[in-house]
C-alpha cells in the first residue's frame, strides 16, 4: 500500500469519526513523500473535506515557495505605492497594506501621507488615525 493509499484509507475512516492524534501525525508526516498530483487529488477528495489539519499541511507543502512572498513585496513598497495598492480595493492586498501602513505610521515614517490615506478610507481607518492623532496630542500636552 502506497503512502497516498494509506492516507486516503485513514481519511475515509476518520471522515465518520474523530481523528486520533497518532494517526493524524503519521498521515501528516507521510504527505511530504507524495507527488504534487497526489497532493492535489487529496485536497479534492470528498474524504478530506473536513480534515482541516491535513488540508492546511497539503497547502503549505504545495505552496511553500509562494508563502511569504506577498508580505515581503508589500513591506518593500515605497509608501506612495503602498497607499495606491491600499486604495485599490480589488488588489486583494488591502488588509496587508493597512497593517504595513499602520506600522509605518507608528514608526513615524510618512505619517502625513498615511494619515491622509486613512482619512479618505473607511470609518474604522478614519477612527484609527483619529485615535493615533489624539494619543500624540495628549502626549505632547504632558
Amino acid at each position: 500500500m502506497t503512502d497516498y493509499e494509506y492516507i486516503l484509507q485513514q481519511a475515509r475512516k476518520f471522515h465518520y469519526s474523530k481523528w486520533t492524534d497518532e494517526e493524524l501525525r503519521k498521515c501528516v508526516d507521510m504527505l511530504s513523500n507524495l507527488t504534487r498530483q497526489e497532493l492535489t487529488a487529496l485536497t479534492l477528495n470528498k474524504w478530506t473535506k473536513e480534515a482541516t489539519v491535513l488540508r492546511e499541511t497539503i497547502f503549505n507543502i504545495m505552496y511553500k515557495d509562494k508563502i511569504g512572498k506577498r508580505e515581503e513585496r508589500i513591506r518593500n513598497l515605497e509608501t506612495k505605492e503602498l497607499i495606491v495598492e491600499f486604495q485599490d480595493k480589488k488588489s486583494g492586498n488591502v488588509s496587508l497594506c493597512r497593517e504595513e501602513l499602520k506600522q509605518r505610521y507608528l514608526a513615524e515614517r510618512d505619517k502625513d501621507e498615511i494619515a491622509e490615506a486613512f482619512r479618505n478610507s473607511n470609518k474604522s481607518d478614519q477612527q484609527w488615525v483619529k485615535s493615533q492623532e489624539k494619543k500624540n496630542a495628549d502626549g505632547k500636552e504632558q
